[in-house]
């Protein structure tokens, strides 16, 4: 019996929810909804009692699957390791195709996200670059050739 009936978000922890969700938004995701949420719900789900968090809900212009950024006010978020490499057990990367990969790059890379290595193309047919974007995460973007 399949248990999953269609795949809904991914949730991203951030320091500072305004500019992760500028960085989003800069790469053209849209804000779905805003909101605080704190309570019994809340301390049951993540197991944490008295957590209080801050989200902003993300879209692509597709309307696929959403992107999820909460920043919590109570306790304090814990840091993660901002420098982690591809093959570091977790989250591995948030990925977006894009139209244009060079001017993605560009527009993040004058917000001062940088690289975390280059930009590959594999067989002719995609060019992929990964850009370390706010608290370390990291983000795949990458353009159909031809």
């Amino acid at each position: 019996m399949a248990h999953v009936r269609r795949f809904d978000h991914i949730g991203i922890t951030v320091a500072d929810l305004e500019s992760a969700t500028a960085f989003f938004v800069g790469l053209g995701l849209e804000v779905e909804g805003t909101g605080s949420v704190q309570g019994e719900f809340v301390d049951t789900v993540c197991g944490i009692p008295g957590a209080h968090c801050e989200i902003a809900m993300l879209r692509p212009p597709d309307g696929g699957s959403r992107l999820e950024l909460a920043s919590f006010v109570t306790p304090d978020h814990v840091p993660g390791s901002p420098t982690a490499m591809a093959n570091e057990l977790g989250l591995r990367n948030v990925s977006f195709e894009v139209d244009d990969l060079q001017a993605a790059v560009d527009a993040v890379a004058a917000d001062g996200y940088g690289l975390v290595g280059g930009i590959g193309t594999y067989q002719n047919s995609v060019r992929m670059a990964y850009v370390r974007g706010p608290d370390g995460i990291i983000v795949s973007l990458f353009e159909q050739l031809g």
